[in-house]
């Protein structure tokens, strides 16, 4: 039998519930970064909502609302209902949304801590995935974002639906080479993708055929992300230009310069820069689409997980929108979900969103919180407040169809091994010896299981309240 954390898990997450209730407080203090002056925040919580006495919500097998009944494929789709909520559908056909934790996995690098800590808790990654599963189920998670470890979870007798990270562009650019490590991503030659490669779409085609045949008829995969912040910038013309005369990239941006405006050496407009990057983020998703849709018909193609610049790009939601299903985007540096910003990018793409990473980190758990992007705040507690907050405002967005927490797991500061961005922080469920963040989980628990409620209350009673 596998060793489980459920009754210590639970132990502490009940206790730290009452506490969680009995603390009101709606301002949280943030900052950006260590050392940054402290402001205060805002929050809305769960309990400030007029919400019925919580009953249980019938779930089909794969965590999919039972109430209502849709079209079963087999495999998870999406859909608009006529009321313009979009929905993940599971493929039993039943309206579905993603309440996700990303990077679940049971080790964490190179860190000694972390294996030492599976030993002594789990005894095997089998245990690990069994018993892991059944609390992050219990937890009201229903799926794994990104960078799993989906070969041990998914063997599991009752699995979570899942996503895989295939990175089309960065395993061209390790091949071809010129690409370089990052904090988060992969770095390329003046920030100018090798989209204008020739080889790029043949590669595209094998990548594909070599990884996508395993799990094309696996209905608990939700979908695919095909890359990870590619660098999709408002001076993206400027920076293909500014790439050697022989490289595919600088030819083909003096060709589309000197059609346009009839040289190359011209200085770009707003409005060529606009319609460059339409041009480079549209040829990169045709080109990956294609292949996954050529290789892998039934799941759901979820993006290249946007970031930074191209959250506000018009041409890169545009693009995307002509060939993804579901929009990714690592959302940071906002503590109350811009509903203006969301509302344009369905406008622009037609298309719903996933939030594929957001976190914040605490001070009281004693790491630097030096890396990554997230908020920083005093306690776990302020933690479980943001969490509430964040997600209540992506609930009553009717193109947002689910988000994934960034991640599973603290960084181990002693582990250098890791992505730069994931060196010394407070970012998981857990810290590194498996033991629950009880303040933030005792705020994730009540929300999550009343995912299927907040979503009809909001859209009953207007997604302002």
């Amino acid at each position: 039998m596998p060793r489980r954390l459920l009754p210590v898990f639970f132990g502490l997450w009940f206790a730290t519930q009452a506490t969680f209730a009995a603390d009101s407080a709606r301002t949280v203090e943030v900052r950006t970064k260590p050392g940054a002056p402290w402001r205060t925040e805002n929050v809305r919580l769960l309990a400030d909502l007029p919400l019925p006495p919580a009953e249980p919500v019938p779930l089909d097998r794969l965590g999919g609302d039972a109430r209502v009944p849709l079209h079963a494929t087999g495999f998870f789709r999406v859909e608009r209902a006529a009321g313009g909520r979009w929905w993940l559908v599971t493929p039993d056909g039943h309206p579905w949304y993603s309440v996700g934790l990303a990077v679940v996995k049971s080790t964490s690098g190179r860190s000694a801590v972390v294996r030492e800590a599976l030993r002594e808790k789990f005894g095997t990654a089998a245990n690990w995935a069994e018993t892991t599963t059944h609390d992050l189920r219990a937890l009201g998670f229903n799926s794994l974002g990104a960078w799993s470890e989906t070969a041990p979870l998914r063997a599991v007798a009752r699995p979570l639906p899942y996503t895989l990270v295939h990175n089309f562009m960065g395993s061209y650019g390790r091949k071809r080479g010129g690409t370089y490590q990052l904090p988060g991503h992969t770095g390329y030659p003046e920030n100018a993708i090798f989209v204008f490669d020739p080889e790029f779409e043949r590669f595209c085609d094998e990548f594909a055929a070599a990884r996508l045949p395993a799990t094309r008829d696996d209905p608990w995969l939700l979908g695919y992300f095909s890359d990870n912040e590619l660098p999709f910038r408002s001076r993206t013309l400027d920076n293909f230009l500014r790439l050697p005369a022989d490289d595919p990239g600088g030819r083909a941006a003096r060709d589309w310069l000197r059609v346009r405006r009839g040289s190359a050496d011209t200085a770009p407009s707003a409005d060529d820069r606009a319609a460059f990057l339409d041009h480079v983020a549209d040829r990169y998703y045709r080109i990956v689409s294609a292949a996954i849709r050529r290789h892998d018909p039934n799941h759901l193609y979820l993006g290249s997980r946007l970031h930074g610049q191209a959250l506000a790009s018009e041409a890169v939601w545009t693009a995307a929108g002509r060939y993804v299903d579901v929009i990714a985007a690592n959302i940071y540096g906002q503590w109350t979900p811009d509903r203006e910003q969301f509302a344009r990018w369905a406008r622009w793409s037609g298309r719903p969103f996933l939030v594929s990473e957001w976190y914040v980190k605490a001070e009281d758990s004693g790491l630097p919180n030096t890396t990554g992007a997230g908020w920083i705040v005093r306690t776990q507690a302020d933690r479980g407040r943001f969490y509430q907050h964040f997600a209540l405002g992506l609930l009553e967005t009717p193109s947002c169809v689910g988000w994934h927490w960034f991640r599973y797991m603290d960084n181990d500061p002693a582990d250098l091994s890791t992505d730069p961005s994931n060196r010394d922080s407070n970012k998981g469920i857990l810290d590194i010896r498996f033991t629950p963040w009880t303040g933030l989980t005792g705020a994730m628990r009540p929300l999550n299981e009343r995912v299927y409620d907040l979503l009809g209350y909001f859209d009953r009673h207007g997604r302002d309240s």
